[in-house]
């Protein structure tokens, strides 16, 4: 059985992030006394009663307005309503009925969907008779609850599995998470265009402005049988020009992504070129020991020749030698040009990442590489590794036992792990030489 989904629609500013974040036990969602802060369609699971629900936080809906910005938002609540099994229409019952609750009530109406009338900030027994003011929209009974305290929302979860019947269904989660995948970089390179062009569906809303992305977005793809989650973020700027907590938010929920994520994929525009604070996302991903590739996104924009691509690739790699052992592809998000290799290349990023080195082959390059170079004395005394093992995987920690690990100097950890490269496929894959005491 597949899981409930369950569509959290209303105006903006009614708590729906906030009902979303109570319900999932975590901050999931920004929330900010400024309306219109969530913009695109949030996923997030929560269990009750030994049932698994998928909630779906919607941005404020408002309806003919022609901003382009609430015009998106609002095509972003229909798609919500349209797939769920059950839509919950929530209004604030200290402003009371408006005129935009009334349309999107009628809207409902007409949806022919399953509903809960939801009456938000009812915090005590003294504020339920706020919820009898909504009659006059014809819906159901109104269900008074405060998102922010908890408020009866468990009775409105009892009331979610009656309504959609779940006494006798169980979802039952498969045993193989998949691949979860991030889309990081800086504002504005075409991330939630490239995953809409993954998914072959408007999941991210679009549009020239920067920052136009907030939260981090998951959406799940089959990909050849495979399972892959797609997580696109917002963009990531330096911290000083980071100037409102909205921003700052954001930045959280993007380095929350990267943290959760099996491979990194990021994005660089070809049209600006790969600069400085392309360099800072690359080095935060790679210090926290994530699979990666590049992207190098509006590749149709470039006027190129038989040889742009690889002078393009030459330089970053050249600017930043870490960068080596990476892929680099050349993509269009816009004309759909070579995205197929984006899941190919991060699919086969995460297979690596998964297999575990044979100590046996380990243990003879290691012999070979000490019978070439071993490593220098230091003050004296003979520097002798006796042994290797890969004790970890995503990241790959390679731990060797010597018999003083503290005087082995820099340079030549890196000789070792250049040796290990050579020897080993680890395209992709930050490699972590931990030295140890035999």
């Amino acid at each position: 059985m597949k899981k409930p989904l369950i569509a959290i629609v209303g105006r903006p500013n009614v708590g729906k992030s906030t009902f979303f974040n109570r319900l999932l036990s975590q901050r999931q969602a920004i929330v900010d006394a400024q309306e219109g802060i969530t913009r695109d369609r949030i996923y997030g699971d929560v269990d009750w009663n030994g049932q698994t629900l998928q909630l779906i936080d919607t941005g404020g809906y408002i309806p003919e307005d022609v901003d382009q910005f609430n015009s998106a938002v609002r095509e972003q609540a229909q798609v919500a309503m349209s797939e769920s099994d059950l839509v919950i229409f929530m209004v604030d019952g200290k402003q009371g009925p408006t005129s935009s609750d009334q349309a999107l009530a009628q809207f409902i109406r007409k949806s022919n969907k399953p509903y809960l009338f939801v009456v938000n900030k009812c915090d005590g027994f003294k504020t339920d008779h706020l919820a009898y003011q909504f009659h006059e929209f014809g819906l159901e009974e109104p269900i008074p609850i405060s998102a922010l305290s908890g408020r009866f929302t468990g009775d409105l979860l009892d009331s979610i599995l009656d309504k959609l019947d779940l006494s006798n269904d169980v979802f039952i989660e498969p045993d193989d998470p998949g691949l979860r995948l991030s889309i990081v970089g800086m504002p504005n390179v075409g991330k939630s265009s490239l995953t809409n062009s993954l998914l072959q569906k408007d999941r991210s809303i679009v549009t020239p402005i920067a920052g136009t992305t907030r939260d981090s977005i998951d959406a799940e793809v089959i990909w050849h049988g495979n399972r892959i989650t797609l997580v696109d973020t917002a963009g990531l700027r330096k911290l000083a020009k980071i100037k409102d907590k909205i921003e700052y938010y954001s930045t959280v929920r993007t380095n929350n992504a990267i943290e959760n994520s099996n491979i990194v994929m990021v994005l660089i525009d070809a049209e600006k070129g790969f600069g400085k604070q392309d360099k800072n996302i690359i080095d935060h991903v790679i210090s926290k020991g994530k699979g990666m590739a590049l992207v190098v996104n509006k590749w149709d924009l470039v006027k190129k020749d038989a040889y742009t691509m690889k002078s393009f690739e030459d330089e970053i790699r050249h600017g930043f030698k870490a960068l080596d052992h990476y892929p680099i592809i050349f993509i269009s998000a816009l004309t759909k040009q070579r995205i197929h290799r984006v899941l190919e290349m991060a699919w086969e990023v995460h297979q690596r990442g998964r297999d575990l080195l044979p100590t046996k082959k380990l243990n003879d390059v290691l012999l070979k590489v000490l019978a070439k170079n071993p490593p220098p004395n230091e003050h004296g005394k003979a520097i002798k590794i006796k042994y290797a093992t890969q004790v970890s995987r995503e990241p790959a920690v390679i731990a060797l036992y010597a018999n003083f690990p503290k005087k082995i100097k820099t340079s030549y950890r890196r000789y070792l792990e250049n040796n290990f490269r050579q020897n080993f496929d680890l395209t992709g894959i930050p490699i972590n030489l931990s030295f140890r005491r035999k």
